[in-house]
């Protein structure tokens, strides 16, 4: 009796026991629920501070961003900038190239007049130039062209027609003696002369076949000498007409706007 009395008592105990082990008591539970929520709170707290961290770097990831579009720009717009560059190179060394063998055609087209020392063929940069003697053309005091001249000055011409791209510039030019008295009457001064020279040079040049839209006439007297006019060496020099062949596209921006 008092056995089977001792035995229900344990059984109830123990059945007590497992029941009270499947819940942790009141204080357990509450501390363990404090770790969870300071767990909870650090974890919130280390991504707000993360997030806190950040906010100051986005402007100036926005301005590195900035820095390098623009960079990028300024390295395509230099790259255009050299592509101009190799193609203006390009274009110029062709054109030098050109300019070289029309001087080297014209000075054997007018070989026997160079040999001669009737003419002189000159180059600078683009242009060619034609320098011929004033006594070779005119009588001193004089614009009109003499028979020899005009021989000389056709077989110029006939030279010049190929350059269809040039413009064809005739310039006369005196020395510093003043116009004799008996000339006045005609040619108040060097300049005069030196128009009516260079005038009645295009119009046989025109007359040999060269197109008048492509000739320019002027005078520059005594104010542009290639020589001293001290002897008579250097006058000589400075009377001549200047025949020079002129870039089309130069001589339009010279030209004065209508």
């Amino acid at each position: 009796m008092n056995r089977r009395r001792l035995h229900a008592a344990g059984a109830v105990v123990a059945a007590a026991f497992m029941a009270g082990g499947l819940r942790q008591p009141g204080h357990l539970r509450q501390a363990g629920g404090g770790q969870e929520t300071r767990k909870s709170a650090h974890c919130k707290s280390s991504a707000a501070g993360s997030r806190t961290r950040c906010r100051p770097c986005r402007p100036q990831r926005s301005g590195l961003e900035q820095q390098k579009t623009s960079l990028e720009q300024q390295q395509a717009d230099l790259r255009k900038q050299v592509d101009a560059l190799e193609q203006q190179k390009a274009q110029l060394l062709t054109a030098s190239q050109q300019t070289l063998s029309q001087y080297d055609s014209l000075v054997r087209n007018l070989t026997e007049e160079v040999k001669k020392g009737e003419l002189q063929v000159r180059q600078y940069k683009d242009m060619l130039t034609v320098d011929v003697a004033e006594q070779l053309f005119f009588d001193s005091g004089r614009a009109n062209l003499k028979d020899t001249g005009k021989a000389v000055l056709k077989k110029v011409g006939d030279a010049l027609k190929g350059y269809e791209d040039k413009v064809i510039r005739i310039v006369g030019h005196t020395d510093n003696v003043p116009i004799s008295k008996s000339a006045q009457k005609v040619f108040p001064s060097n300049w005069e002369l030196s128009v009516a020279r260079a005038t009645n040079v295009v119009r046989y040049l025109q007359e040999v076949g060269i197109p008048p839209e492509r000739m320019i006439a002027s005078g520059r007297a005594e104010y542009q000498p290639i020589a001293e006019n001290d002897t008579p060496e250097g006058r000589k020099k400075n009377r001549r007409i200047e025949i020079t062949l002129v870039d089309r596209n130069a001589a339009q921006e010279a030209a004065p706007a209508r």
